[in-house]
């Protein structure tokens, strides 16, 4: 393969990722010479402004991502909500797949798609953001000759995402955000040699074809051979595969989970099933006091079994109550 330049470039941030993607985009030069696709997670009924504040933010276009729309220099398309916004050859392609650790769009599939379609020509760029969205996809991008670049984990409100990507790669560049469009700018200007850029892992493949297919029983294809993980699904409970040795699930359904938001939803899943419990003690111990009220004048020995029911579902709803608090306040968030 002949040497080739680094055209695509793509952005995913999460929590405070507004802040860095306006830093990064105010720092480009109005002739950036290559296409900057950028992935924020976003609510699926929500409308998003981004695209408005990108263009307001540099000299550099900035436009709502369209289906179909080709890769042009000097252009930046975000993903609209509830959309994987993924590379399709010389284009791009707006997807309805399966969530990805309950995101979508998800930063890691449109990372995957850009390793899989454009190889070494891809500069992945990982922003704040909570939790490790963007470190596979960034590996997988790295994997087939493209470049890594991290906003410096100091700089970002949320440092998560950027220490998980500098877990799994070594990044080219580590920068504060508004640092990064002089980086970019330089790293798209110089050719690279594609040669011996390996082809994409089956694995990759798999993932990739799932985030272009959507939803649909049997997505991830029962000749796909990936080991059985253990554990279940929060959307669908299905059981879920091993994707990746470094954590990364998918169920039947195609659902994706990486090991830290998998911890999470089953955190959440335990606290909504100890709340639930809770209140099922808290009713349970008022009916039971309601009960020996109505009976203590014709059975006192019924009265009495009634008020032992409450007193045991008081004490344990209060010792249930007091973990629940305790947990919420080691999360620093109310319940």
């Amino acid at each position: 393969m002949p040497a080739v330049r680094r055209d695509v470039v793509v952005a995913g941030a999460s929590a405070g990722g507004v802040e860095a993607l306006r830093a990064l985009v105010r720092s480009l030069p109005a002739d950036f010479p290559a296409t900057l696709l950028v992935t924020m997670h976003l609510a699926p009924g929500s409308r998003s402004a981004l695209p408005m504040i990108l263009d307001r933010a540099g000299p550099v276009p900035a436009m709502a991502a369209t289906h179909g729309a080709p890769l042009r220099p000097g252009r930046i398309y975000v993903a609209p909500p509830d959309h994987h916004l993924l590379v399709d050859g010389d284009s791009v392609i707006l997807t309805k797949g399966p969530t990805e650790s309950r995101h979508r769009p998800a930063i890691n599939a449109m990372f995957r798609s850009a390793a899989v379609t454009a190889g070494p020509r891809v500069v992945g760029v990982v922003l704040s953001g909570a939790l490790d969205d963007g470190a596979l996809g960034l590996r997988s991008i790295v994997d087939r000759g493209g470049a890594a670049v991290v906003q410096d984990p100091a700089d970002a409100l949320y440092a998560g995402m950027p220490e998980s990507a500098l877990a799994l790669v070594d990044a080219e560049c580590v920068l504060p955000a508004g640092e990064l469009g002089p980086a970019l700018d330089k790293i798209v200007r110089v050719p690279v040699d594609g040669a011996d850029v390996p082809p994409p892992s089956p694995a990759l493949l798999i993932e990739d074809r799932i985030a272009r297919d959507g939803v649909r029983l049997g997505s991830v294809a029962p000749d796909a051979a990936l080991p059985p993980s253990g554990f279940t699904c929060p959307d669908c409970q299905g059981a879920l595969m091993e994707v990746d040795a470094a954590g990364q699930y998918r169920c039947r359904i195609g659902h994706a989970w990486s090991a830290e938001a998998l911890l999470g939803a089953h955190d959440t899943e335990l606290q909504r099933a100890l709340w639930m419990a809770l209140r099922t003690l808290d009713e349970k111990a008022a009916l039971a006091e309601r009960l020996r009220k109505d009976s203590e004048r014709r059975h006192g020995m019924l009265a009495d079994r009634y008020a032992g029911t409450a007193k045991e579902c008081a004490a344990a709803a209060e010792t249930l109550r007091r973990f629940l608090f305790s947990l919420g306040a080691e999360a620093g968030a109310s319940p």
